[in-house]
């Protein structure tokens, strides 16, 4: 293929939906940091029988957020972790504080990141790119229990 071509990898599919589930996935997290959720949203399709269709995921929380990250190289979870805590530092005088020095951070770095995730389901898998996963991002130093919406439609494998 030349510069500027493109192409379609796989053969166009319709979908006609008969399918949506949802469910919550509770999560427990060691306190700031990525938790790669990638497992636990597939075995979620798996239980709802979908064979094309989109996938939400949504984070019910202001101090935690979602992303899809490379799941190759631990260190860049480590570095963005970094830049995370650059953007929206703790000792940034923050007005809001009542519930201590990390919460208001934690509300920026929601905001910057994302609550919501779409992802293409494709014969009943994820349609992430082969470095990708989902991770909720635990913004607070310390453990929480997070709860992640999923729902998809599509049609039924």
């Amino acid at each position: 293929m030349g510069k500027n071509e493109t192409s379609l990898r796989m053969p166009l599919v319709t979908t006609k939906i008969d399918l949506q589930s949802s469910t919550i996935l509770v999560i427990s997290t060691a306190g700031e940091g990525f938790v790669d959720i990638t497992a636990e949203v597939q075995a979620f399709l798996d239980r709802a029988e979908v064979g094309d269709g989109l996938l939400t995921v949504f984070c019910r929380h202001t101090s935690a957020s979602l992303t899809i990250q490379e799941n190759a190289d631990p260190s860049v979870l480590v570095d963005l972790t970094t830049v995370l805590r650059r953007l929206a530092p703790e000792d940034a005088r923050w007005s809001h504080d009542t519930e201590g020095p990390d919460d208001m951070p934690a509300h920026v770095r929601t905001m910057l990141t994302a609550t919501s995730l779409q992802v293409p389901v494709l014969n009943a898998r994820l349609a992430l790119g082969t470095w990708q996963a989902i991770y909720l991002i635990e913004h607070r130093r310390r453990p929480h229990r997070r709860e992640v919406v999923l729902q998809v439609v599509g049609n039924h494998r």
